[in-house]
């Protein structure tokens, strides 16, 4: 049978120069128990600055003017697609910024051609003075024929009457035509 060890060997190793001395002094009162739960271990703190490191970094905007800037992105050379330079905003007398309907998919030219240009009057109306091509007759005209109504009013005012109406028999409900086939029986 192999000797028992005895618990001075199953403890941590101790400062002193041979570990199977028999002078072990305890360190405290928790020393009688377990090594397992003896074992703490915190969090080690690791130094960070305060402040993130800032790279240089090239700006350059779209008329291919250039600038260096410091910045915490690590990118070289960042390339604006929309700064001062090419923005209404910024530049409000450039004629080619002012074209906001950009219309590359051609969903705006199909909703023109299912709905008509009825929504935008003020629009074709500055076109036609700008071109000066319709007088002021014809113009009071065709401004007349693409907007029927003066006023939202006027406009809720003309569904309204044909609601009071009698209804004809394709434009009846499912639940008004059950009434009238009721009513025939």
């Amino acid at each position: 049978m192999a000797p028992k060890l005895s618990s001075t060997l199953l403890r941590r190793p101790c400062l002193s120069s041979s570990p199977l001395s028999s002078t072990h002094i305890p360190s405290g009162p928790s020393s009688s128990l377990p090594a397992a739960t003896n074992q703490v271990r915190h969090a080690t703190f690791v130094p960070r600055s305060r402040r993130p490191y800032t790279f240089t970094q090239l700006i350059q905007l779209t008329d291919g003017s250039t600038y260096t800037q410091r910045t915490t992105s690590p990118a070289a050379i960042f390339r604006s697609t929309k700064d001062t330079r090419n923005h209404a905003l910024w530049q409000p007398s450039d004629p080619s910024l002012r074209n906001v309907e950009v219309d590359e998919a051609g969903k705006l030219a199909a909703f023109r051609a299912r709905f008509g240009r009825g929504w935008d009057v003020d629009a074709a109306a500055t076109d036609a003075e700008l071109q000066g091509e319709v007088e002021g007759k014809e113009k009071e005209e065709r401004q007349e024929q693409e907007m029927d109504y003066d006023t939202f009013a006027d406009l809720i005012s003309g569904y309204a009457g044909r609601e009071g109406e009698k209804k004809s028999g394709g434009g009846l409900s499912a639940k008004e035509q059950a009434r009238l086939d009721k009513k025939k029986k």
